[in-house]
């Protein structure tokens, strides 16, 4: 239990971290976790959508499942930044 939560947080500060570097936005490496883990969920929602598999794991698709979602999360919160 303990071992697959550092799994998640190691996970998501890598997919945050990618997915801040993709959007250009500078955030701390708790905002990195935080949109990496959500990304990670919104992921699998679209993955899943999309007739395919969510993150299934400490793997690299997961990763690029978690990147993919934290970088919708970090758009649609860049825009709504924006028009705020």
């Amino acid at each position: 239990m303990l071992v697959s939560l550092l799994l998640w947080v190691v996970l998501g500060a890598i997919a945050g971290w990618i997915a801040s570097m993709i959007v250009r936005t500078n955030q701390s490496l708790m905002l990195d976790i935080i949109t990496g883990i959500v990304g990670a969920v919104i992921g699998g929602w679209v993955m899943n959508m999309l007739g395919a598999a969510g993150a299934t794991g400490f793997n690299f698709y997961s990763l690029f499942v978690a990147i993919v979602g934290a970088v919708i999360l970090l758009v649609i919160v860049k825009a709504i930044r924006r028009t705020a």
